[in-house]
């Protein structure tokens, strides 16, 4: 058995080799970028108007004051998606731009409208009567002060999120490069397991969680999975048949759920001995899911969870995800810490992922409970949970005040 911190740093080792593809913009919410997305243009592309009102040369006024006033000839309108362009420009002149309006390339400063004196009628104007010195630039919007072009839009390894999808789409970024997406198949294995809509079961029946909470889980992370179903304890030459289509297969990951401690029925470990895969770890001190496996063959993985719902959901959450990060190119996901309220004890050796709720002050500071019920056969503190804590191995108690590790029970990025 090893630690689990072991078992973190066998896991960056085994990595999933995912290709690239070049997918659309408009499609790739949720996928992991390849490669480092550079903007191919200035944003905005010209200097355009912060503000309604008028293109004016600022040293045309320079010197100008309420006792020396200037008038300037009003040329046209622009608005907002109009060609600024002017055939004939004037000296002393001024171009009404709206705001967002190119800034014609005569004028460097923007008078805005609501300092504008109009000559000789406020609603037929053909001047502007300027009584002040402009500020060279005032109420400009530069060309490239947001984006300049090969500037970094998005770096290789992040999820591509709505917000991306808005800077791809002013920037005219049809296409971006990203990681394929892992696909994993799921099976749960075990002769007490039955579908969940059956109503009444015998007591030495358990109903199919596992299936659809995994298949939920990798949904919320847009993975490919396939829910494979059950394999009873007595049908082992079906799951040799499943290992050899999945070595035949485009499926990166095959997962099972119970059959790998060391019962009668555990059969799993052997099997997959058999079939040429090579151990990466059986068994780690965690708790729950202690007999964890994950093996190789090639380019396949094959991980083993514990049949236990909270042990299962706890290996997808530790181990699994982890791996898929990394096989994704992405960065370590980054733990929280927070203050612990309450007592909890554990074996020395072993780390535990303990249901907990997380709250916080006004201040924003946060405060760990660790729930009662920390059994593995135990679903209500689960349910009852919003993130898992994380109390490591080489320490036997906590108290309340000690800070501790936490993570959200779904990866929110």
């Amino acid at each position: 058995m090893i630690s689990y911190t072991k078992a973190l740093r066998l896991i960056e080792k085994t990595s999933i080799n995912l290709k690239n593809e070049n997918i659309s913009t408009i499609n790739s919410i949720n996928r992991v970028s390849a490669e480092n997305v550079l903007s191919p243009n200035n944003n905005p592309l010209s200097n355009n108007a912060a503000f309604d009102g008028f293109a004016i040369l600022s040293r045309e006024t320079k010197n100008l004051s309420k006792k020396k006033v200037k008038k300037f000839k009003i040329l046209k309108t622009i608005a907002a998606g109009d060609n600024p362009k002017i055939k004939n420009y004037k000296k002393n002149s001024v171009v009404e731009v709206m705001t967002g309006g190119l800034i014609p390339k005569f004028y460097d400063s923007i008078l805005p409208v609501e300092k504008a004196k109009y000559y000789p009628l406020n609603n037929n104007p053909t001047h502007l009567i300027v009584s002040e010195k402009v500020k060279k630039f005032s109420h400009v919007r530069f060309a490239g002060e947001d984006y300049k072009k090969k500037d970094i839009v998005l770096k290789k390894g992040e999820l591509i999120q709505p917000k991306h999808l808005m800077a791809f789409t002013v920037l005219g970024i049809k296409k971006v490069k990203v990681k394929k997406k892992p696909k994993i198949i799921f099976f749960s294995t075990g002769n007490e397991i039955v579908d969940y809509k059956k109503k009444n079961i015998p007591a030495w029946k358990v109903r199919n969680s596992n299936n659809y909470y995994f298949k939920a889980f990798a949904d919320s992370m847009n993975l490919e999975i396939i829910n494979g179903g059950t394999i009873k304890d007595n049908k082992t030459n079906k799951l040799k048949k499943l290992l050899r289509k999945f070595l035949k297969s485009d499926i990166d990951l095959f997962v099972t759920s119970g059959a790998i401690s060391a019962g009668k029925y555990d059969f799993i470990p052997n099997l997959v001995k058999n079939f040429g895969f090579k151990k990466c770890f059986k068994g780690v001190a965690i708790k729950p899911g202690r007999p964890i496996m994950l093996s190789k063959l090639k380019n396949k993985l094959f991980f083993g969870l514990p049949g236990n719902p909270i042990s299962c959901a706890a290996g997808f959450r530790f181990f699994i995800y982890p791996l898929i990060r990394n096989s994704l190119g992405m960065l370590k996901e980054k733990n929280f810490r927070a203050q612990l309220v309450n007592k909890y004890s554990k074996a020395k050796n072993f780390t535990h992922f303990a249901r907990c709720l997380i709250n916080f002050n006004n201040k924003g500071s946060g405060k760990l409970q660790a729930l009662q019920g920390q059994q593995s056969h135990r679903i209500e503190s689960f349910v009852k949970a919003n993130c898992w804590g994380i109390f490591p191995g080489g320490k036997e108690r906590f108290k309340s005040g000690n800070i501790i590790e936490w993570v959200n029970l779904i990866p929110k990025s």
